[in-house]
């Protein structure tokens, strides 16, 4: 496994990489888990060389989140990627990135869908995001790129860009990965103590509840959402929101709507936890 630390070392090891060979590449922050992992194996199946890049990007955390206290594992992560039998992780530094500094940084926005859900609360993380993944895209030149549906606002916002910038790179959206209990695995689950880990699969747990009321017929999205958020909130929970969308563009989901999602967010123990699930056919 080759390690890039830096743009121009990145360039030279992809232009060795030439051919006829297709590449796969999965963008991370690191502190890497089974979630991750699975991005990489789908990766895999689709492409014979898969980049992966390791990067905390500071451009996505807003003044009131703690980037210093966000883990960095890179020593582990590193052993796990090769042992998947990545080709290549580029792992630059924030003034590689960002030569001018943040503020003066060119920034790419996604409107819309960007100004809703997280977008609400963590003002300016989603064009932090976009900004840093156009960049990655660009410098790694990938085929196709790989990304979590449990970030399902992220790959809409990303598929939306790539789109608009007529970015020759296909999106491929990876399965939600779970603990055995239904808790969605994030590398913000190492913050919570054990007892919060016994109560923070309810989380998923609430959101199923909605889609079998939704398989049986219910379809007063705002009453089964306001019921998530107050049991949620009996067991310990802070709720950010939980609300029924379109998964093409984000609007209020309505009765005859057949692609819906339902997203939530909420905080235990101070650590923000993200989930949600679609509802496709009933």
């Amino acid at each position: 496994m080759e390690i890039a630390r830096n743009s121009q070392d990145l360039r030279q090891r992809l232009a060795e990489l030439q051919g006829n060979d297709n590449i796969a590449f999965v963008p991370t922050m690191g502190n890497l888990h089974d979630g991750h992992l699975s991005l990489v194996r789908r990766g895999f199946t689709m492409a014979e060389q898969v980049v992966v890049s390791i990067f905390v990007n500071p451009l996505q955390f807003s003044p009131t989140e703690d980037l210093d206290a966000y883990p960095r594992t890179l020593e582990q992560d590193l052993r796990l990627l090769a042992e998947e039998g990545v080709t290549l992780v580029f792992t630059p530094s924030v003034e590689d990135l960002y030569p001018a500094g943040l503020q003066a940084h060119t920034k790419v926005t996604v409107p819309g869908l960007t100004d809703v859900l997280c977008g609400r609360q963590r003002v300016g993380h989603f064009d932090g995001v976009t900004t840093v993944v156009c960049k990655l895209l660009n410098l790694v030149s990938p085929d196709i790129a790989l990304f979590g549906e449990k970030d399902l606002q992220q790959l809409l916002v990303i598929r939306k860009m790539v789109a608009d910038l007529g970015m020759p790179v296909q999106i491929e959206a990876v399965p939600t990965q779970r603990d055995t209990n239904g808790l969605a695995l994030s590398s913000r689950n190492s913050y919570l103590t054990s007892e919060a880990l016994d109560v923070a699969p309810a989380l998923y747990r609430n959101l199923m509840a909605v889609s079998d009321a939704v398989q049986g017929g219910a379809r007063d999205y705002i009453g089964l959402c306001n019921a998530v958020v107050q049991r949620l909130n009996a067991l310990g929970f802070i709720s950010d929101y939980c609300e029924a969308r379109r998964c093409c563009d984000l609007l209020p989901a309505q009765e005859d709507d057949t692609d819906v999602a339902i997203f939530c967010a909420a905080s235990l123990e101070g650590t923000r936890l993200i989930d949600n699930i679609v509802i496709e056919h009933y």
